[in-house]
């Protein structure tokens, strides 16, 4: 088992940074609706950036291990929450533009299949709480 321990601290009104295990540190923000700063990130959105971020790390790592000439990853990560407290995420959609020269359609979908499906903690743990789809795209160059 892998503990991980992070400090949030108040940098005043509702601005907050975060400093990650590692030392390195991020914003984060009500929003000028909210009573912050609009310096930072919102919470909500880190949520959606973790996923998308630890499923792409998976996504290069598996292709790059399968010597794909991969050239870009973008993950596009979209998030419906409910209207009411605590409007926690009902439905995460993650899409993947893979780009590269002469990717196989079969290396891309079960790269996206095992990031998603095994290897991604971040997209796992949102799994349990919210509808989680996926879908990607090979775009040639």
């Amino acid at each position: 088992m892998t503990d991980k321990t992070v400090t949030v601290k108040w940098a005043g009104k509702m601005t907050f940074i975060g400093v990650a295990s590692s030392g390195n540190t991020v914003a984060m923000d009500a929003g000028p609706n909210g009573g912050g700063l609009g310096v930072g990130h919102g919470p909500m959105g880190l949520v959606l950036l973790g996923a998308g971020g630890c499923a792409s790390i998976d996504v290069v790592m598996i292709l790059e291990k399968g010597r794909s000439a991969l050239t870009d990853c973008v993950c596009k990560v979209s998030g419906t929450r409910a209207s009411e407290m605590p409007k926690v995420y009902t439905d995460i959609h993650m899409h993947f533009e893979i780009s590269g020269k002469n990717l196989k359609e079969g290396a891309v979908e079960r790269a996206v299949n095992l990031s998603m499906e095994k290897y991604c903690s971040a997209s796992l743990t949102l799994a349990k709480a919210a509808k989680l789809t996926y879908d990607w795209e090979i775009i040639d160059g």
